[in-house]
C-alpha cells in the first residue's frame, strides 16, 4: 500500500505538490504531497514541530511555500492576482486555535465581520446573517450583544466557528477545534460538526491531538513525520503502517481507548499491541 487512500471517483479540491517550507536553516517540510477531497473530514496530525499549523497556513495563503504548489479548486495558488485569490478565499472559513476573535467587537460583529468586508449587502441583512449563523453553531440572539472576554472557552469557540461560516463555505479549516475544552463540551462541539457537515455538505480539514475527535469524525487521517505526509489514510489502515508516531499515538492505552468507538479500528489495534505492526505493501 503507498499510503495514499485511493482516489477513484473522487474529486480533490486541495493538491499540495512537492511543498518545501524553510524559515532559515530550519525545514519543516521538504517534498510534501497531500491530497483533499471533496465531502470528506481529513484530519492532520503529528509530533510537536512537524508543521501543521504552518501546512494550514499555506494552504491558504497566510504563508508562502519555499517551493511547490497549492491548488484549491483546481486554481494554482501562488499564480492568481489580489482579487482572484480574494474570490477563492470566499469560498473556504477557517477557526483558529484560540478562535482569534476580536476582542473589541461583539459576538455578533465578530461574526458579521467578513460580510461587511465585501461590503455588498445593506447592514441590517448581514445583521439577520449573522444571527442566522449564530443560531446555526447552537447559541442565541442574546449572545449577540456579548463580548469575547464574556464568553466561555465552548461558546469562544462556536462564534467563531460562526464566523468562519459567516460566508456560507464550501470548505472549512479547523485547527485544534476542541483545545481546552472540557470532555462533555468536546463532545457537544463534535457533535456540532458532524451536523454541520452533512446538513450544509462541507469539506473539513482539521488539525488535532484528540484521539476522541480524530475517530469521531474523519474520513481520513494524514501523519505528518519526517518533513511530509507519511500517510494519508482512514484509520483502520493507517494503523498498520509501520512508523514510530503511529505506534506511539494510535497504540498507547490512550489510543486504545478511543479507538474502541471504531470497531474496525480496535480490532486491528487489538492485533497489533504486540509491537509488531505490518508495513503496509503494494497498492492500496
Amino acid at each position: 500500500m503507498s499510503g495514499v487512500a485511493p482516489a477513484a471517483g473522487r474529486t480533490a479540491i486541495i493538491e499540495v505538490r512537492g511543498l518545501v517550507k524553510r524559515f532559515g536553516q530550519h525545514t519543516v517540510h521538504e517534498g510534501l504531497d497531500l491530497d483533499v477531497y471533496r465531502d470528506e473530514v481529513l484530519s492532520i496530525v503529528g509530533g510537536s514541530g512537524t508543521g501543521k499549523t504552518v501546512l494550514l497556513r499555506q494552504i491558504i495563503g497566510l504563508e508562502r511555500p519555499s517551493a511547490g504548489t497549492i491548488r484549491l479548486f483546481g486554481q494554482e495558488m501562488s499564480r492568481l492576482d489580489a482579487a482572484q485569490l480574494q474570490l477563492l478565499r470566499n469560498r473556504w472559513g477557517m477557526q483558529f486555535q484560540r478562535g482569534a476573535l476580536f476582542s473589541s467587537l461583539s459576538v455578533l460583529d465578530n461574526i458579521a465581520l467578513p460580510l461587511r468586508e465585501l461590503r455588498c449587502l445593506p447592514d441590517n441583512l448581514i445583521c439577520e446573517a449573522a444571527l442566522l449563523k449564530l443560531e446555526l453553531v447552537g447559541l442565541s440572539a442574546r449572545d449577540a450583544d456579548k463580548m469575547p472576554a464574556d464568553l466561555s472557552g465552548g461558546m469562544t469557540k462556536r462564534v467563531a466557528l460562526a464566523r468562519a461560516l459567516s460566508l456560507e463555505p464550501e470548505l472549512v479549516f479547523l485547527d485544534e477545534p476542541t483545545a481546552g475544552l472540557d470532555p462533555m463540551a468536546s463532545d457537544d462541539y463534535v457533535a456540532l460538526i458532524r451536523t454541520l457537515r452533512r446538513e450544509l455538505k462541507l469539506t473539513v480539514v482539521m488539525v488535532t491531538h484528540d484521539l476522541d475527535s480524530l475517530v469521531a469524525l474523519s474520513d481520513r487521517v494524514a501523519v505528518l513525520a519526517d518533513r511530509k505526509v507519511l500517510a494519508a489514510l482512514p484509520i483502520p489502515q493507517l494503523l498498520q503502517v509501520d512508523h514510530p508516531f503511529i505506534r506511539e499515538y494510535f497504540l498507547g492505552e490512550r489510543g486504545r481507548r478511543a479507538l474502541a468507538a471504531m470497531p474496525e479500528a480496535a480490532a486491528v489495534a487489538a492485533s497489533l499491541t504486540d509491537g509488531r505492526a505490518v508495513a503496509l505493501t503494494g497498492d492500496s
